[in-house]
């Protein structure tokens, strides 16, 4: 009996280190010491096709400026917009050309261009009309969805230009218990093309990934295990308390025969 006993304690230890080991992220990192690893994998965001962009310009000359000033409050409701935009709250929409309209210019191209690079080139174009204009330029539509077993899934807008895979799940509240670390979905659309790409919270090599760092409008997908549908599923939890009460019969039987 004393013997039996002791082979169902090793089976639970057993069950439950290995149930631990699967919870936990980033588990092949050392667990003491300084780790210094040199960040390569990430490249400044580029402005896309639909991107939606708050542009302010100043001058020397306030009132020549403040027509360009769209989304900034300094315009009035209804004056000229970007291509495709509604109202002055609604900012310069980046067309199917990847072009904005600047209002007294024309159309600049600024798809494929940094914020830096489309700031420097509206500047540049606006010189002739305003001296020397001071731009900034923000992309205003950067949002993520997190969606799945995670504490609270919804759309997240992103303040600046850089969110990290693993801070997007810390917005949502982190993974639930029973959420699959090994195999969370991304789903990224770009210049019309969809991919799927399968990422690893429990290795650290995540760090390294050329999807760590997000995109506008990626999508996180969280699977949840059996066993989170175990413990809705009627069926699964009849079944699981069967095979319990079976093995304590099988140890009663062996011991007692």
């Amino acid at each position: 009996m004393k013997n039996q006993i002791y082979l169902l304690l090793f089976i639970v230890s057993f069950c439950s280190c290995k149930a631990y080991k699967q919870v936990t992220y980033f588990q092949d990192l050392k667990n003491d010491g300084t780790v210094e690893q040199e960040i390569k994998n990430y490249d400044a965001l580029k402005i896309q096709k639909d991107d939606l962009l708050s542009i302010t310009i100043s001058s020397i000359e306030p009132r020549a400026a403040a027509v360009y000033n769209i989304g900034s409050g300094s315009a009035s409701s209804g004056s000229t917009t970007g291509t495709g935009s509604t109202s002055a709250q609604d900012g310069y929409l980046v067309d199917q050309n990847g072009e904005i309209q600047i209002p007294t210019y024309g159309n600049i191209k600024v798809a494929g261009l940094t914020t830096t690079e489309a700031k420097n080139l509206i500047a540049e174009k606006l010189t002739p009309f305003l001296g020397k204009p001071i731009v900034n330029l923000k992309l205003i539509n950067f949002r993520i969805s997190v969606l799945g077993d995670v504490s609270g899934p919804g759309v997240y807008p992103v303040q600046g230009e850089r969110i990290s895979f693993v801070e997007a799940i810390s917005k949502a509240g982190d993974l639930s218990i029973t959420g699959l670390r090994k195999n969370i979905l991304l789903i990224r659309e770009t210049d019309g093309v969809r991919k799927f790409v399968r990422l690893d919270l429990s290795d650290k090599d995540i760090f390294n990934s050329p999807y760590y760092y997000l995109k506008p409008n990626d999508i996180i997908y969280v699977q949840p295990s059996t066993a989170k549908y175990a413990a809705v599923d009627n069926t699964t939890r009849n079944i699981s308390f069967a095979l319990s009460g079976l093995s304590i019969l099988l140890v009663l039987f062996t011991q007692f025969k």
